[in-house]
């Protein structure tokens, strides 16, 4: 967990289920009824110098799994240092569209490196920081896909046995560690997810009576 002021909220998932918007929604959310400071963030590409990263892994010329596992060790360790560990000092709440089960999905169950020396890399590159809460919007692949646009970057043209291996390694994790682990399905409609987080994401932090009084606040205006 954190052990810091703050709270440590990460979203998972494979492309195309949504995890960008959700952050948006649920972060300005979270603001509104803690009156905390929410600091929403992303890897790769959190910081000035994980953009330039996020350019090299996404869009760079092809490299070898290794190459790209320490390519994300890096944007982490630097985005932790410079960006999560002061936020949750503090007292923020951080949301960060991916962080480290990203990185064993994709390149321990995706790219099919050993899960323990990814996770290994990412606690050392992070100091051992782990969210208290990560979301997992879960989805079909070739579902998640149809709702690309552009042009597909390294990782989403990587193939349909590549995408189904990441979904699988996902909800591995997350059946080992249902304390941490909230599993939703993205299948729904952009509503009906954002209801559901914003009442299980409340309920693991603690925030139930400050979203009850705003929820009947909302139901007397």
């Amino acid at each position: 967990m954190s052990n810091a002021p703050g709270y440590f909220v990460s979203f998972e998932g494979g492309d195309g289920v949504g995890k960008s918007t959700h952050v948006r929604l649920l972060g300005r959310w979270l603001g509104e009824v803690t009156g905390r400071e929410v600091v929403t963030t992303r890897e790769p590409g959190g910081t000035q110098l994980g953009a330039q990263l996020r350019q090299a892994v996404l869009h760079g010329e092809d490299m070898g799994p290794r190459a790209e596992a320490l390519l994300y060790a890096a944007d982490r360790a630097h985005h932790v240092a410079t960006v999560v560990r002061p936020a949750l000092g503090r007292g923020a709440i951080v949301v960060t569209d991916r962080y480290l089960d990203s990185s064993v999905a994709y390149q321990a169950g995706g790219r099919e490196l050993s899960e323990d020396d990814v996770e290994r890399l990412s606690l050392w590159a992070t100091g051992g920081l782990l969210p208290d809460v990560t979301v997992l919007l879960d989805l079909d692949p070739a579902a998640g896909a149809a709702r690309l646009s552009g042009t597909p970057d390294r990782l989403e043209r990587a193939g349909e046995d590549f995408h189904r291996r990441t979904r699988e390694a996902f909800l591995r994790r997350a059946a080992a560690d249902p304390g941490r682990w909230l599993v939703v399905d993205a299948s729904a409609t952009r509503d009906d997810v954002q209801a559901q987080l914003r009442v299980d994401v409340a309920a693991r932090l603690d925030l139930t009576p400050v979203v009850d009084e705003a929820t009947s606040a909302e139901g007397r205006a």
